[in-house]
């Protein structure tokens, strides 16, 4: 966990349900009179933390514009797991493993919705590469809306490297997702050890991890744009290995 801002009612509150302890503050601005920051203030002093008196301009400026929704703590935030985690983290599921893996998402707002994705899909991991990628930020935290406390975001120095060791080690079958593919999603069996490789956003995967995938897949496009946006593919692809799990 590193110290960083905590912007917005649901951020603060998924912080304060997953580590009361380890916000240093929390401030919220005394003029507004909303009903649910009313009741988060309520929750911090029952968890223990004090709020702080403020004011919109004083937070506005403190989180360079940001829609804090008339509150801001600081504290503890996720930091992500390296590729040691792994072992431990795949040898302690009593299911197949289920995991997400974002080859060069970039864009914050993505990558919080993938991970809000993956913990509503009940998938153990998120892999994603540590350079050319997004990383939890702020911003990737408060999207994600708690599921960055609760889903594993695993960095990887070398994203390739990491998935042979899945297919060899861990016997993962590693699925792509690619426009061209022959395969429907809906035809793939998403049952076993199993994990999903997303590409980045509007270049897709790199060449070196679409080689390294057992099977690639599209999605069924009826309309007429080609492609969906990264974190709404993730949804999909996750929620049918959901159903074909059940």
């Amino acid at each position: 966990m590193s110290g960083q801002m905590i912007v917005g009612i649901h951020a603060v509150r998924t912080a304060l349900k997953h580590g009361a302890q380890r916000i240093d503050s929390l401030l919220f601005d005394v003029a507004r009179k909303d009903k649910r920051l009313r009741q988060l203030l309520d929750e911090a002093r029952a968890a223990g933390v004090k709020p702080e008196p403020s004011d919109k301009a004083s937070l506005d400026k403190l989180t360079g514009g940001a829609n804090h929704q008339g509150v801001v703590a600081h504290g503890e935030m996720p930091t992500s797991l390296t590729e040691a985690a792994l072992d431990d983290l795949l040898g302690g599921l009593d299911d197949p493993p289920l995991l997400l893996v974002l080859d060069g998402v970039t864009d914050p707002h993505n990558l919080g919705a993938c991970l809000r994705s993956a913990d509503g899909a009940g998938a153990h991991a998120v892999i994603a590469p540590r350079d050319r990628a997004g990383g939890l930020t702020p911003v990737v935290c408060k999207v994600a809306s708690g599921a960055a406390e609760t889903v594993p975001f695993v960095q990887v120095t070398n994203l390739v490297r990491t998935l042979k060791y899945l297919q060899d080690t861990h016997r993962v079958f590693v699925i792509g997702t690619a426009g061209e593919a022959d395969i429907d999603l809906y035809a793939a069996d998403l049952t076993g050890p199993l994990a999903l490789v997303m590409g980045a956003e509007g270049e897709g995967m790199r060449r070196l991890t679409r080689d390294t995938c057992d099977q690639l897949v599209r999605l069924p496009m009826a309309g007429h744009v080609d492609s969906l946006n990264v974190s709404v593919a993730t949804g999909v692809c996750l929620y049918e290995a959901v159903r074909q799990r059940r």
